[in-house]
């Protein structure tokens, strides 16, 4: 066949040249039958859920540590009675097994999969894993092997069928839908496993058996390779290599300007199941902790949940400072029973801080959770989403209410420093009115609500530039602020883990970079001049 070249987005970096195979759709494994009495199709479900956990946990138990907080967060979904309350529902009312479990749980796969924040669309791939392992224990059906050292093509690949195949003969994954924030995409960066998602639906219709080659940084696949893409690609593979020794050799340094000065490099992270694969002496922190990764279930998380998870992640950073974001979901990052979902512009929507002072029972828990799991470490807390200073006194308020009655209560309790996300333009323009502990400048909303260029069409691409001028004004601003008022001054957007907006932020006077865990490297390398070149 000719040469096709399709474009999605970089997961994990590298280069591999090999053989297509193809994965079939697992979703329809078990077709709808007629339905038998309804406790009888209810013990089914039953027995095919429990059986899926014990597939489940056989799988963790031979995995790596990494790997198995991440299966064994698919068993407490699994196991979550909420997931399959729908499906029980159906049966009652003459269902079958099957055809009542794939509903139920295909609603909920669509809505993760639709969501326009990355971080639920990434958790649609674990839910509908857990939705075709039940189907195919109810249809008595095998699984489909997969030959080792392949261009693996599916619609999405669950972390438990990564952990099932031997990557060490040279392979690569080309997702048609799939997320870099998935659970799969940090197993493939920490293997260094090349990972293309979002390719669409073509490349579902190549046919196994073609040549390929994958591109990891670039985000493209190649079918059926001409001799000029070859011959580039080995160019390109030379460059790879000669960036990637480059990181290496400052992934554990401290991060410094060519004149010394020191530059502190933290970390995004997601959840603890993403540090586990992460070894903290490569950052100086957490700069942003999303705890979206807690709110991704059927239902709402309690104190003691959440207390255990932020522990979990103050006891990895060990003593290095962890930044906390409350929750920021509303409009475009749907929580079940929270959000609304009535609004006609989301991004402009009743959203972080709006959302949680709109429901401050949900908002204290998480703050209880907070200044409990502060005695364990170095925590501070920041606020999303806030536009006026009336929004960070009444998170103040909130916080002060939390930590009296944990006091009452003689619960052992730490007060952290109350940051803001400065991603609002009225934030930025007016920063000295905003009397928090810390700022932290959110440049993906802060862009996109300066250039009014949402960073989810790709259209707009050109106008979603965290380096155009006034975009780095505002920042500079903040810097400025924060510089004469002797509070620390953060960015942790996307803007932070480009080498090539690196120094346009250093020139706004940013001391402070969180950035992705696979940038670290560059980054450090861009800070000191490494990459002029």
């Amino acid at each position: 066949m000719a040469e096709l070249r399709l474009t999605g987005r970089p997961a994990s970096p590298g280069l591999a040249l090999s053989r297509l195979f193809v994965l079939a759709d697992a979703s329809r494994a078990a077709a709808s039958r007629p339905a038998e009495d309804p406790e009888r199709e209810a013990e089914r479900l039953r027995k095919a859920i429990a059986d899926a956990i014990a597939e489940l946990e056989r799988v963790a138990s031979q995995a790596d540590e990494d790997a198995r907080d991440i299966l064994e967060f698919q068993v407490a979904m699994l196991g979550d009675e909420a997931l399959s309350e729908a499906a029980f529902a159906v049966i009652s009312d003459g269902g079958d097994a099957a055809g009542a479990w794939q509903a139920a749980l295909d609603t909920q796969v669509d809505e993760y999969a639709n969501a326009e924040d990355e971080y639920f669309r990434a958790r649609s791939a674990d839910l509908a894993d857990l939705r075709d392992r039940v189907l195919r224990i109810l249809s008595g059906a095998t699984q489909q092997s997969i030959p080792a050292g392949t261009v693996l093509v599916a619609l999405d690949l669950p972390p438990s069928r990564f952990l099932g195949i031997d990557w060490k003969a040279g392979a690569a994954i080309a997702l048609a839908g799939g997320s870099p924030t998935s659970h799969v995409a940090l197993l493939a960066r920490a293997r260094g496993v090349p990972m293309v998602v979002g390719l669409g639906a073509d490349v579902m219709r190549v046919p196994s058996g073609q040549e390929a080659m994958i591109d990891g940084e670039r985000g493209t696949l190649v079918v059926a390779p001409g001799e000029a893409t070859r011959a580039a690609a080995q160019v390109r593979e030379a460059e790879i290599r000669k960036r990637q020794a480059i990181a290496d050799t400052f992934q554990r340094g401290k991060a410094k300007l060519p004149n010394g000065e020191a530059v502190m490099v933290m970390i995004n992270a997601a959840g603890p199941d993403e540090l586990s694969l992460l070894d903290p002496a490569i950052c100086d922190g957490i700069g942003l902790v999303r705890s979206e990764f807690l709110f991704s279930g059927a239902t709402l998380p309690d104190e003691e949940t959440q207390y255990r998870a932020y522990v979990r992640i103050l006891e990895w950073a060990g003593g290095r400072p962890v930044t906390i974001r409350t929750l920021d979901a509303g409009g475009d990052k749907p929580v079940k029973g929270l959000t609304l979902d009535d609004e006609g512009n989301p991004f402009l929507g009743t959203r972080g801080i709006r959302l949680s002072l709109l429901k401050p029972d949900v908002f204290r828990v998480q703050l209880r959770a907070l200044c409990r799991a502060a005695v364990r470490g170095n925590l501070k807390i920041m606020l999303p989403m806030v536009a006026t200073p009336r929004d960070l006194a009444q998170g103040r308020a909130h916080l002060a209410a939390v930590i009296a009655d944990l006091a009452a209560r003689k619960m052992p309790y730490a007060e952290p420093p109350l940051g803001i996300m400065v991603e609002v333009p009225a934030a930025a323009i007016a920063i000295d009115r905003f009397d928090a502990d810390f700022y932290s400048i959110g440049s993906n909303d802060l862009t996109q609500y300066v250039m009014a260029a949402a960073r989810d069409i790709a259209a707009l691409s050109d106008y979603a530039d965290a380096a155009d001028p006034a975009v780095l004004s505002l920042i500079a601003r903040t810097v400025e602020h924060g510089k004469h008022t002797g509070r620390e001054v953060s960015l942790c957007g996307d803007a932070a883990s480009d080498p090539a907006i690196v120094p346009h932020l250093l020139d706004a006077g940013l001391r402070s970079l969180s950035v992705s865990a696979s940038s670290v490297g560059l980054v450090k390398a861009a800070i000191a001049g490494a990459l002029v070149g």
